[in-house]
């Protein structure tokens, strides 16, 4: 018989584990490590020419799907190009060295130890990876899935330099890591396959449409159309308009996950 975790037990003021409870659970005081809703904005989507970036809707869901940590202070690494521990040299603005921000696993691996140990409802796992979106030169964020609804193990996030000889900088307040609920087996339940468009005699009919709309959009901006200049670019997708002519009532635009408040128990 498979071990089930045990029944959650909380003191009192406190939400107890369970569904629709995601508990960041603090080992350490995380005052200077936050733990915030992931933002709409990112830097070079804001000095992108007019801002184009914002125009694909996909990219904006994905910037705001989880919740991200924030560096706590500002430091640079440096990456010698071997893969021991010591090729890997973190260097602090103020002097003052955080143990979390390590050289731990050398193979040019940056490590963030977190002061939290997280809690999601049964059968949601984490996954944790960088930031959506997040353009950071020079190195690279590395993923991974959590069982995060049984486990009482923390985990780190993780990052790979890409680049010898080169400094990159983390700013404070800079986020390092992003956390996004997954459900369990999600992908594994689905049936798959892979037939020609035709098959589906409906989606077909509202592919041939959107194709054609977006031919002759193209050539009129190509052609320099006043009223299609104008337009500037289409919008049936980030309206939520279907190839049918109607629109999909449940379309998302933004998204408003809630923010991790701090709670004390009740003095009982």
């Amino acid at each position: 018989m498979s071990e089930q975790p045990p029944e959650p037990k909380n003191l009192p003021g406190i939400l107890p584990d369970g569904e629709g409870v995601f508990t960041a659970y603090e080992i350490h005081d995380p005052w200077d490590m936050p733990l915030v809703t992931a933002p709409i904005d990112r830097t070079w989507m804001e000095e992108a020419h007019q801002r184009h970036p914002y125009r694909c809707l996909p990219l904006v869901m994905a910037n705001q799907s989880g919740w991200m940590l924030l560096s706590p202070c500002t430091f640079r690494v440096f990456w010698y190009g071997g893969m021991l521990m010591t090729d890997l040299e973190v260097e602090f603005v103020n002097g003052v060295k955080d143990p979390r921000i390590t050289s731990h696993f050398g193979n040019a691996v940056l490590t963030f130890s977190m002061p939290y140990l997280f809690r999601t409802p049964p059968g949601i796992n984490l996954w944790v990876k960088g930031p959506s979106n997040w353009i950071k030169d020079g190195i690279q964020p590395l993923e991974g899935i959590v069982e995060s609804d049984w486990s009482a193990a923390t985990f780190t996030m993780n990052w790979k330099m890409t680049r010898p000889n080169t400094w990159i900088t983390f700013e404070q307040g800079e986020p390092f890591c992003m956390l996004v609920p997954v459900p369990r087996g999600l992908a594994e339940s689905f049936q798959t396959q892979s037939v020609p468009l035709a098959a589906n005699t409906d989606l077909h009919e509202q592919y041939k449409r959107w194709e054609a709309g977006r031919s002759r959009f193209l050539e009129g901006l190509s052609k320099h159309e006043e009223a299609i200049v104008k337009q500037g670019w289409q919008k049936e997708y980030f309206q939520g308009k279907m190839g049918s002519g109607g629109r999909f009532d449940q379309h998302q635009t933004h998204l408003s996950l809630k923010p991790f408040t701090r709670k004390k128990p009740n003095a009982g």
